[in-house]
């Protein structure tokens, strides 16, 4: 998705440098400087620059209503004057430094109010048909959504969001209106109604207050872009000022306000934004009120991962160096980008930004702010104002620093009427440019009320003098950013040494490793034994990235680097495993000399939810997954057979692979690690069923010795009769069924949640890693959602759904599986996006959080028996497992699946993708036909075939002879 931003004239020039965000992605313009276009023409403005810097970077460029038609966009509107927010009116509100969530993991600590708002729209965009491409918002807002999106209807020209807010919010803004019969059709939209007006509403109407989220079709583009243009050619013509919400929004509908035939014909739909959200940061007090409200939107302490020794919720500080302590008596303060000194005194509503390194001694009073601003090389210009200034109207009759302004003139014996630009205090030249510190803080002093200080007054006289809107004009962005930098550099290490009351192991540590290595910043201290297990976990990977963007720019690890990953594995197996070491078996032979115990196991399709079952992320927030177990060609192709043998010695066979071994010591089963062992599974196994000394609650001399107390020797016999590397759950379902056949064996009376759990710990045993839905989802038949709640104890509930959509005869034959022959290696998928697990990376926890509440969404469409709703969700689940690792589908199922994605609902890979079985959802039962023929005639290679699959009712089974 393209992000198209309209911002202040000055940020457009440096917005790639300071943001590091990449041309091909975002592109940023102005308006006209001097015309006013209002959002409508604004709109069209920065459409046709997207589309003329389109056209000079491709010599063989489409033609406008292709390049319209060709792809998703953002416009995103923030080329506002600031007036009500001078603090970040110089760079632009959109990039508003925000502080780090408390209840919240994988943000950045140098994330701002852009990073935040993107991502909501990308989802939105992500579910919006073909045709609806341009998605325009405001850049002052921030907007959460706490439940899955509704889906967006496809015969939409415009799709307006919209939240259910009371009258006494919505009679300041637009609001949509609709009728109870069709509460999702736009009936006709108002602008700032009265309480009157939406209280009369509200007998036979609905009514949602726009938040600015608007979705186009091209055609409404189109539209738009002829009303905001002089003229009828689009492209060329003059564009002129027209307002998209007051003129064009009041205009939509099927009874608008506005009469306009070409808008009044385009179908508006409406749309709450479920779980929606809406925090403005347009003016002083809404940036510290809406911030203060995003700190407590959760206020269990649970969900709390750090609590501040801050003493009032209202105090924000990020990327300052501040010396005084804070006092009860502090309220309302937002401190950033700054240097305060021990002799600075700070009160209430006070918001102090941009401040060089100083040694002042300044009072601020309640209400006073200070905005500091590099100008050109070596100089900056000094802005103090009020905490509710508006920098709008007449000097005569405005407010500055809180009171008149003519007050404040006449007190300093400054002439209103010579004053340059006295019209509006946002054009008045009043603010003094200094070049160094000391001339700084004594024309500060001065302007904030020291008013008898003759030299601050001599310094303003004497010095040139900005108006608000030329500095912004002329602000040094590239100084400013290099500072905020600077401090947010310099707080790393305390931030980390303050790690038990900070928000530093909650963040994105990929970013923070980034900048320790970029910067060359020394790593924190070991933390101590007594830090939880997963914060150490989240410690030695941190150090571990760091090393490596210190050593190799990130592309490759070095041995330090290396050896921290290695010991974040280590402590994630130490957490896992710490109970199945702690409480030791004691085997029994629990059957005859001639019995046999025989366990079987079906394998496991993932259809939701896959990744969130994974250790560390299932640790940290619980997972959700949405899985079937299914029979092949008739049979569970997973089986285990133990039995008694006469001599004191355990016998390994593989039928599949046609391998034995013979173990005869504790070393040789303990060496289940052995890479390319065929019976890693089974060595592992037995160790935890208690033949291994530390997992045994009885003490031998030797295996012989244990064995020939436990009665006999033993014969395990394994049958897999699945290709390797299926994307079925294999090795982990093969390793639940032996553990389950030997809990019978040895009377250890393990339940089918037991043998689970003990087959997560064995996998950590064995390095593999890897979650808990494989084993689970086999052992437990037929369709379930399988959910877990953070901490090391994932053992999960399971919701049974019903079979209808897989067994009934309009079905079964529409789901199909195919082997595609193409080999996959998981445990370097697997790798790679558990180490981002471990950094709190921001964009997969995103993702796998998407991922957690899709599967809500397939347990939904399967208990509603809904077969296409379901079958288009297993085609997302296949998007999202490829926005994880793009590995996940390598160019030969591509391939493979561009000959029937259009006979498909959805399909996938299952598991961590790569190659194996690919498992699709025909359309209905001719697609399903078709499907078989295209892919019987087009072999990828000659192991590729169908595979008849059945749902399994039983799970896993054991039984002796």
């Amino acid at each position: 998705m393209k992000k198209l931003l309209s911002l202040p004239p000055n940020l457009v020039g440096s917005f790639h440098e300071i943001t590091e965000l990449p041309r091909s992605e975002w592109f940023c313009t102005n308006d006209p400087v001097g015309k006013k276009l209002g959002s409508g023409g604004g709109t069209t403005w920065l459409l046709r620059a997207a589309y003329e810097d389109y056209k000079t970077q491709n010599a063989d460029a489409m033609s406008f209503d292709e390049w319209l038609a060709a792809d998703k966009r953002l416009l995103l509107h923030a080329g506002g004057q600031s007036r009500r927010l001078p603090s970040y009116a110089p760079s632009g509100k959109i990039l508003t430094p925000l502080p780090v969530f408390r209840w919240e993991r994988g943000q950045s600590l140098n994330q701002n109010l852009l990073s935040l708002q993107v991502p909501l729209y990308k989802r939105i965009m992500d579910i919006a048909p073909r045709g609806l491409n341009t998605m325009i918002v405001s850049g002052d807002v921030y907007i959460r959504s706490t439940e899955p999106l509704q889906p967006i209807p496809e015969d939409a020209d415009i799709v307006c969001y919209g939240l259910w807010l009371g009258p006494e919010i919505a009679k300041d803004h637009g609001v949509f209106v609709s009728t109870r019969e069709k509460p999702t059709e736009l009936k006709c939209m108002l602008q700032k109604p009265s309480v009157e007006t939406l209280s009369a509403l509200l007998t036979d109407h609905f009514y949602l207050t726009d938040i600015g989220v608007w979705i186009l079709s091209d055609r409404a583009v189109k539209v738009l872009m002829q009303r905001s243009t002089n003229g009828t050619d689009i492209a060329t013509g003059e564009v002129v000022n027209y307002d998209m919400y007051g003129e064009f929004g009041c205009a939509l509908g099927y009874e608008p306000g506005v009469k306009d035939e070409a808008v009044n014909t385009l179908k508006t739909v409406i749309l709450p934004l479920p779980g929606g959200e809406f925090y403005h940061f347009g003016t002083s007090h809404e940036l510290l009120s809406s911030m203060l409200a995003i700190q407590n939107i959760v206020n269990d302490q649970r969900e709390i991962m750090h609590h501040d020794r801050k003493p009032h919720p209202s105090i924000f500080v990020q990327n300052t160096e501040l010396k005084p302590k804070w006092t009860q008596q502090n309220r309302n303060e937002w401190v950033e980008n700054a240097y305060v000194g021990e002799q600075w005194t700070l009160t209430q509503d006070n918001i102090v930004t941009g401040v060089p390194e100083n040694d002042w001694t300044l009072t601020l009073s309640e209400g006073q702010c200070v905005d500091i601003v590099p100008i050109g090389a070596d100089s900056w210009a000094v802005r103090p104002y009020g905490f509710n200034d508006k920098f709008r109207g007449d000097l005569a009759d405005v407010e500055y620093l809180g009171r008149p302004f003519a007050e404040w003139a006449a007190e300093r014996g400054i002439d209103l009427n010579a004053i340059e630009g006295r019209h509006d205090l946002q054009a008045a030249r009043i603010f003094p440019i200094v070049d160094n510190t000391d001339d700084m803080g004594i024309v500060l002093r001065w302007m904030l009320g020291e008013s008898t200080l003759a030299e601050g007054k001599a310094i303003w006289e004497k010095a040139k003098r900005m108006s608000a809107d030329e500095i912004s004009a002329e602000a040094n962005l590239r100084r400013l950013v290099d500072q905020r930098t600077k401090l947010r550099l310099k707080n790393l290490p305390m931030i980390a040494k303050n790690w038990q009351h900070s928000v530093f192991y909650q963040s994105d540590l990929q970013t923070v490793a980034h900048e320790y290595g970029k910067y060359d910043v020394a790593l924190p201290n070991a933390l101590p034994e007594s830090a939880s297990l997963l914060t150490r976990t989240c410690d030695a990977m941190f150090r571990s990235e760091a090393e490596r963007q210190r050593t190799n720019g990130g592309t490759q690890s070095s041995e330090l680097a290396k050896k921290y990953e290695a010991a974040a594995f280590s402590l994630l197996r130490e957490g896992l495993t710490t109970e199945a070491l702690r409480v030791k078996q004691r085997p029994q032979l629990s059957v005859y000399a001639d019995q046999i115990v025989w366990g079987r196991s079906p394998v496991r399709i993932d259809i939701a939810g896959g990744w969130t079952d994974t250790p560390p992320f299932c640790l940290m927030e619980g997972g959700n997954v949405v899985n079937l177990a299914i029979n092949l060609n008739g049979q569970p192709p997973l089986q285990t057979y133990v039995k008694p043998c006469a001599e004191p010695h355990i016998i390994l066979r593989s039928i599949d692979l046609g391998a034995s071994e013979v173990i005869t010591t504790y070393e040789e089963l303990s060496a289940y690690n052995t890479v390319g062992s065929p019976f890693s599974i089974p060595k592992a196994a037995l160790s935890l069923a208690g033949f291994l000394p530390r997992f045994c609650k009885d003490s031998y001399r030797s295996l012989e010795e244990q064995l020939r107390a436990f009665g006999c020797g033993i014969e395990v016999t394994l049958l897999s009769a699945i290709p390797a590397g299926s994307g079925l759950g294999t090795s982990s379902l093969l390793a639940s069924t032996v553990l389950g056949a030997l809990s019978d064996f040895c009377g250890l009376g393990w339940d089918k949640t037991e043998i689970g759990h003990r087959t997560l710990v064995l996998e950590q045993l064995l390095t593999t890693g890897g979650g808990w839905q494989d084993q689970y989802g086999g052992l437990l038949p037929g369709i379930k959602l399988l959910q877990t709640e953070r901490g090391f104890s994932q053992s999960p509930d399971v919701r049974y759904l019903p079979g209808d959509l897989f067994q009934q005869p309009d079905y079964r034959e529409c789901h199909l599986l195919y082997y595609t022959g193409i080999t996959r290696t998981a445990k370097t998928i697997l790798a790679e996006i558990v180490r981002r697990m471990f950094l709190n990376e921001h964009d997969e926890l995103l993702q796998l959080r998407e991922m957690k509440a899709h599967a809500l969404e397939m347990f939904d469409a399967i208990q509603r028996l809904d077969f296409e709703r379901m079958g288009r969700l297993v085609g997302k689940t296949w998007q999202q497992n490829q926005l994880l690792d793009a590995g996940t589908n390598p160019p030969a199922v591509e391939a493979l699946t561009k000959q029937i994605d259009d006979l498909c609902l959805g399909y996938k890979l299952p598991g961590a993708g790569g190659g194996g079985y690919l498992y699709m959802v025909a359309k209905d039962v001719e697609a399903a036909a078709r499907i078989r023929c295209i892919l019987n005639e087009n072999r990828p290679n000659d192991k590729a075939r169908f595979v008849e699959m059945s749902l399994c009712k039983n799970g896993f089974q054991v039984s002796r002879s």
